[in-house]
């Protein structure tokens, strides 16, 4: 039997859902993580995040997040989340394709996160080299990974990652729904 779901970008009204999901996933531990820290600075880009349903109800979520370090600029995947009973069947995978395709089209050159190699790197995410960036809080250097959606993006990215707001500023189009102005990505 085919499990029937349906992927769509992530709007207001599913808030809730995602944030029971996040709950499930990963506990109170989450509000300490080092990417939870950064998306603390501002809001995450609901224009390249997405959700997965299943009869009208939310099982998994992607989010990403626009990002600085130093001069480079680049998105944070995450949280993904998918409901227990909904793990092992590629919902998770088809998010984080999406998602970096929707980022790729958005013209952002990189995506990093905080994830386990041996699920991320069929995806084509590789680790950072250490010390390159420093998240807010620890991260295992095994686990910072990154993909390039422009070639030499992610050596761009050197010293200390913080929400793009932190260094940009609020962008203009945040009545739009945008959560980072499109200018800022080159």
């Amino acid at each position: 039997m085919t499990l029937a779901v349906t992927y769509l970008p992530e709007a207001p009204a599913h808030d809730p859902e995602i944030d029971d999901i996040n709950e499930e996933a990963f506990g109170p531990g989450r509000f300490v993580r080092a990417a939870y820290k950064i998306r603390e600075g501002g809001p995450h880009d609901r224009n390249l995040s997405f959700v997965a349903m299943h009869d009208e109800v939310v099982i998994a979520s992607v989010r990403m997040t626009w990002i600085a370090a130093g001069k480079g600029r680049a998105l944070l995947l995450g949280p993904l989340a998918v409901r227990p009973a909904f793990k092992n069947m590629g919902i998770g995978r088809k998010l984080v394709a999406m998602a970096t395709d929707a980022a790729r089209r958005a013209g952002a050159p990189a995506v990093l996160l905080v994830g386990d190699e041996p699920y991320y790197g069929p995806l084509g995410f590789r680790r950072i080299p250490a010390g390159q960036m420093v998240m807010p809080r620890p991260v295992d250097p095994n686990r910072f990974l990154a993909v390039e959606l422009r070639a030499g993006a992610v050596a761009a990215l050197i010293g200390h990652v913080q929400h793009a707001w932190q260094v940009d500023g609020m962008p203009a189009d945040i009545q739009t729904g945008c959560a980072h102005a499109r200018a800022s990505v080159a």
